[in-house]
């Protein structure tokens, strides 16, 4: 799991990219549109800084500019294409999740861990709502929190493990969260166990989910798969017993066609 990442005081390491790549990842759900005080402040960046960005990012076309408001274009989306594009085992993934939708009737997704997140890659909506918020290819989740994100770090070594919990703030976000380190640990050792994952009502009342791994043909991890369900409507046994067959049978079906 572990690969080399360049510090910021690397001489390879490109302090203008890693901001102006900040500044775009400042936008968000909550901040759709910004003032340049407002971008300096979600990035830490000085306002001259941020400008240089800003302007940069605009006349590139990546940003748009009214009055003191910035916000992003539509061909902020050709990077996410980009992506899309150079990934031909994101076609494959999409084709089971679907399946497993049709099949099972729940949302399914997959989706990788960055830093204490979890990244929706993929992502086959049931037609009805789990969540307040709108999930789609892009959004972001607590990883601690999620049982994509929970899997994903479960495949850590040990001391990768306690490295990520160290940098991550556990809280109540529900009733049945798990706010104690140690409680997390010892769960990520169940999770590992079992080879599945299963977050119960921890990130919204109501939501129940069930992860496992996805990897290509050649053993390259491709993130983690889940289906997502109503607590209210599937049980838990319900979730093990009969969802679970049908959700690695996907996670086979992927490794047998992605190259």
């Amino acid at each position: 799991m572990s690969e080399e990442i360049l510090l910021p005081d690397h001489r390879d390491y490109v302090g203008a990219l890693a901001s102006g790549l900040n500044v775009i990842m400042a936008f968000s759900p909550e901040h759709k549109e910004m003032t340049l005080s407002e971008v300096a402040e979600q990035t830490g960046m000085d306002r001259a800084k941020a400008r240089r960005f800003l302007l940069t990012l605009h006349s590139l076309g990546y940003i748009s500019r009214q009055g003191r408001k910035f916000s992003l274009t539509p061909k902020i989306l050709s990077l996410g294409y980009a992506y899309n594009a150079s990934n031909n085992h994101l076609s494959v993934v999409e084709h089971y999740l679907h399946d497993v939708t049709s099949r099972l009737g729940e949302s399914s997704s997959l989706a990788i861990l960055d830093k204490n997140e979890i990244m929706y890659v993929v992502r086959s909506p049931a037609p009805h709502r789990l969540m307040s918020i709108t999930l789609s290819a892009g959004t972001r989740l607590p990883a601690a929190y999620t049982s994509m994100g929970r899997m994903l770090v479960t495949l850590m070594s040990e001391s990768e493990q306690i490295d990520w919990l160290a940098d991550v703030r556990l809280e109540s976000l529900t009733e049945n969260s798990i706010v104690d380190k140690a409680m997390f640990l010892k769960e990520l050792k169940t999770i590992s166990q079992q080879g599945y994952c299963l977050v119960d009502q921890e990130l919204d009342l109501g939501l129940r989910s069930l992860a496992i791994p996805a990897v290509a043909h050649d053993g390259t991890l491709l993130g983690a798969i889940n289906l997502s369900t109503n607590a209210s409507r599937v049980s838990y046994q319900k979730l093990v017993d009969e969802f679970l067959p049908v959700l690695q049978e996907a996670a086979e079906l992927i490794r047998m066609h992605t190259q």
